[in-house]
Order: structure tokens, then sequence, then C-alpha cells
């Protein structure tokens, strides 16, 4: 979803609502993850005495595979993200990570929610917190059952 913020940008005050999903052929081209449902996004962008902010919620599933004993499950997600949205910066920097440029007067909705999620999850995906994951040995799931290996001290590492 492309977003016009022009009249945003001109107008103190004035406010856009947003009520609209990341679909299906947006998702379907991320590599390594599953999305079982769109991105649901709620919010708003508002001009507050000449700032644009946008203030927005995302909601969505994912199917994954647990790092650790490689069952799959899914995975909800609600991730709430703020940013100012600019016309543009006068120099670069890391400083200004937390603005967004938006080339045009346009902003590409579906393009920052994804990235902004993408950056929420979890470099490792687990099953539950407490998962003992798989034995090098043998390959026992240690969540289910126990395994001669473990007891007998023959895990490497």
């Amino acid at each position: 979803m492309i977003i016009d913020l022009k009249r945003l940008y001109n107008v103190v005050g004035e406010k856009l609502t947003l009520d609209c999903t990341v679909g299906r052929e947006t998702l379907d081209s991320v590599k390594g993850y599953s999305f079982s449902d769109p991105i649901t996004i709620k919010g708003a962008v508002v001009n507050r005495a000449g700032m644009v902010l946008l203030d927005y919620t995302a909601d969505f599933t994912l199917h994954v595979c647990c790092d650790r004993c490689l069952i799959e499950f899914e995975r909800n997600c609600s991730f709430e993200f703020s940013h100012v949205l600019v016309r543009s910066l006068n120099s670069s920097g890391s400083e200004y990570d937390d603005y967004v440029v938006t080339e045009s007067d346009k902003l590409d909705m579906d393009e920052l929610a994804l990235t902004d999620c993408l950056l929420q999850l979890p470099s490792k995906m687990l099953c539950k917190e407490d998962c003992k994951g798989l034995c090098p040995v043998c390959g026992t799931d240690l969540n289910e059952n126990k395994c001669d290996c473990c007891e007998a001290g023959n895990v490497i590492g």
C-alpha cells in the first residue's frame, strides 16, 4: 500500500487512519519465513505541530520450525512501531536511524511494515523457551524422551 503524504506534510493537525494488510504476494517473496496469514496493520499517521508521526501495530502468524528440536509450530506475533516521517535529511549518519525518508511524499507501507517486523523477530525460533532440542548423537527429541547417549556422557561438546 502506497500512502500519499503530501496533505499530511502540508496541513498541521491532519490525520490518516491505517487499517490495511501486507498481502500474500509480498510475504511469499520473503526468504526464510513462512507467513500463515497477512500482516494486519492498524494505526495512524498524524501531523503534530509540523512533525509527521507514524504509529502502528502489526499482527501476524508465522509458520516456523524450532531451531532446537525441529518441530513445526505457529507463532503469533504482535509488534508496535513508531516512526518520524521526513521528506529528506540534511546529512547521512546513524543518528538519523529513527527517521523514515519518504521520497516524493510517498510511503510504501508494505515495505516498511515488513522490514520492521522482520527486524523484531528473534534470531532463534524456539517452540518453547525451555526446549531441550535433539540429542546430538542419536537425534532423539529430548522434550519427549530421554536417551542413553546423554545419560552415559556420550554427548559431544
